[in-house]
């Protein structure tokens, strides 16, 4: 089954009209609030999928691992926001998937704590929520709170595959930690939960993209091209600095959350530069990932990065 349609949740409306025939792509991400999906969130609001023949059909699921188990299967065309490692495993275990773009080089992500949990050594004992078992922001918490002497086992995890829920978790007290990602790190420190540490402090690894159905994108490489180029548009206009306000706008469309978590976000990522605007997947930046779920025993010792790309599609630089 496909995964259920989401036009609802986005409520956008195009700005630039079409002037030629329209490919609908199926696109599938995870959940559908966060910054994450910033660039998709502008591609779809200002017209750029539209202009560029494309109408996209997005879908969520509340896991990552449920839209790259959607994605290898054929019923979504492509992923976008949403973290590698799933893409990576799942084409490790021979299914048609293969990485287009990078689309979060770093990662956006801060823990965020109760407020009498004061340090990462007090997270000892505790309830952490994080994506999943296997989910990426697992590895960023055990890497993130290993530098800061707190080691794997002596914490418990919760699983919650979008960040809203994760946050929603924290404000319930249902766990005493999770890992956000702008705005939502923002509101939690607002609202008086405790700000842990920024992963991007402690894991120099990229984040989320774009993946794709190898035998889709074989027989549509044009459209594929045309995705990447709409993506090097959106986060163009991202950086532009006098496009500040519409973007938060934007992005508080979908997060409903205060105004100023929105500019909050939009300063954090923009002025971190965390959004890959060439539209290159840069292998030895993707290689450290592969190293990272080399070290956990999720990907043989041999497994080579070039094998993550499909030729002739995804571009790629050293």
């Amino acid at each position: 089954m496909r995964l259920p349609h989401a036009a609802a949740l986005l409520a956008f409306v195009a700005t630039a009209t079409p002037t030629h025939a329209q490919t609908t792509v199926i696109m599938g991400s995870v959940g559908s609030s966060s910054a994450n999906s910033w660039a998709t969130y502008v591609a779809v609001e200002k017209g750029l999928f539209a202009a560029a023949g494309i109408t996209a059909d997005i879908v969520h699921a509340q896991s990552n691992a449920g839209v790259i188990q959607q994605l290898a299967a054929g019923s979504i065309n492509m992923s976008n926001n949403s973290g590698l490692v799933d893409p990576i495993r799942a084409l490790e275990k021979g299914a048609p998937v293969a990485i287009l773009r990078v689309e979060i080089q770093r990662p956006p992500y801060s823990l965020l704590a109760k407020s009498a949990i004061k340090t990462m050594k007090d997270i000892k004992g505790k309830l952490i929520s994080v994506g999943g078992p296997k989910d990426i922001t697992r590895i960023y918490v055990d890497q993130m709170l290993a530098a800061g002497g707190v080691k794997s086992g002596e914490f418990d995890m919760a699983y919650a595959g979008a960040t809203s829920a994760r946050f929603a978790a924290l404000q319930s007290g249902a766990v005493d930690a999770a890992i956000l990602t702008p705005p939502f790190n923002f509101a939690a420190q607002s609202a008086g939960f405790t700000n842990l540490g920024n992963v991007n402090d402690y894991v120099d690894m990229p984040f989320a993209g774009s993946a794709v159905n190898t035998k889709w994108a074989e027989a549509n490489k044009a459209t594929t091209q045309k995705i990447v180029a709409v993506y090097n548009q959106s986060i163009a206009w991202l950086y532009d600095p006098k496009n500040r306000s519409e973007a938060v706008q934007i992005l508080n469309k979908v997060s409903k959350l205060k105004i100023e978590d929105a500019e909050k976000a939009y300063d954090f990522l923009i002025g971190g530069k965390f959004f890959e605007p060439t539209g290159k997947v840069s292998k030895t930046l993707v290689g450290k990932l592969v190293e990272a779920l080399q070290s956990v025993g999720d990907l043989p010792k041999d497994f080579p990065v070039d094998r993550l790309f499909l030729a002739g599609v995804t571009q790629t630089s050293d």
